[in-house]
């Protein structure tokens, strides 16, 4: 039994009529829970009606970093409305996105503070709300977007624990995360040839500090590399990592399991 702890099943690259064979193919695969990740105002209710029609799947509700710009002023009070819904299990995507280029008639500092303030109110509305926070960082070099979200996180981890996810820093970082109470999730990266070093973070971190994810449609693992990524696909990383860890699937699963109901706390 797996989780797929982030995927985008309201992304344009997933036709809506395809999504009921994406979750099953997902269950064929082991894969028996879902948590969908919204981005925005405008994939927030096709989310949310995904998980009403398909009781595996559980939806974060978030602004993304990349698209802060268009979060309106009232955009975090939109989100208050649905923090009570049993499908919501989290805050995000959310985070610092400071690899693409600020957006027109912005400056890459007026954007990254944006970006900034926007994601200490969604800690806030977590702590309000008694929901844990997806975090995405990205940087173009070095790791000025994850210091900026630690900093922030660490004003809020007495209340709120966050997981960074699809991380692909050093265990140093990682551990940083963990000593917060937070997480650190591993998806598709981790099985690439040329990153070792992510590998080497996830086999090192304690067996209660980490979570599974594909982030599809995105960064799908090997041996899909390349291609189109799904939620059935988070078994290639359990294996992957299982093995270099030293343990069974079912060990890696059972431990990843418990972290995520920890974290999430599924209401539905």
């Amino acid at each position: 039994m797996l989780t797929d702890s982030h995927c985008h099943l309201a992304s344009h690259r997933f036709a809506p009529a395809e999504v009921p064979d994406l979750i099953a193919r997902a269950k064929a695969h082991g894969v028996t829970r879902l948590v969908t990740l919204v981005t925005g105002l405008d994939d927030l209710e096709a989310n949310l009606a995904i998980a009403a029609a398909h009781p595996e799947v559980s939806v974060c509700i978030g602004f993304h970093p990349c698209d802060a710009h268009e979060a309106p002023d009232d955009g975090i009070d939109r989100l208050r409305l649905h923090v009570s819904d049993p499908r919501v299990c989290g805050i995000g995507e959310t985070g610092l996105d400071y690899y693409h280029p600020a957006p027109e008639g912005w400056t890459e500092e007026t954007f990254r503070e944006r970006q900034r303030l926007l994601l200490d109110a969604h800690f806030e509305l977590a702590a309000e709300a008694d929901l844990n926070v997806v975090i995405h960082t990205r940087d173009t070099k070095g790791d000025a977007s994850f210091q900026d979200a630690l900093a922030i996180y660490r004003r809020y981890a007495a209340k709120v624990r966050a997981v960074f996810h699809c991380f692909i820093g050093p265990e140093a970082n990682a551990r940083e995360v963990i000593a917060l109470g937070g997480l650190v999730s591993f998806g598709g990266v981790a099985t690439f040839k040329n990153a070792a070093d992510v590998l080497a973070t996830a086999t090192a971190v304690p067996a209660d500090s980490f979570l599974l994810e594909t982030d599809s449609p995105y960064l799908a693992p090997v041996p899909h590399r390349g291609q189109r990524n799904e939620p059935a696909y988070v078994r290639h990383v359990a294996e992957h990592l299982a093995q270099h860890r030293g343990i069974t699937l079912q060990q890696l699963a059972s431990q990843t399991e418990a972290t995520a109901s920890a974290f999430f706390r599924f209401r539905a």
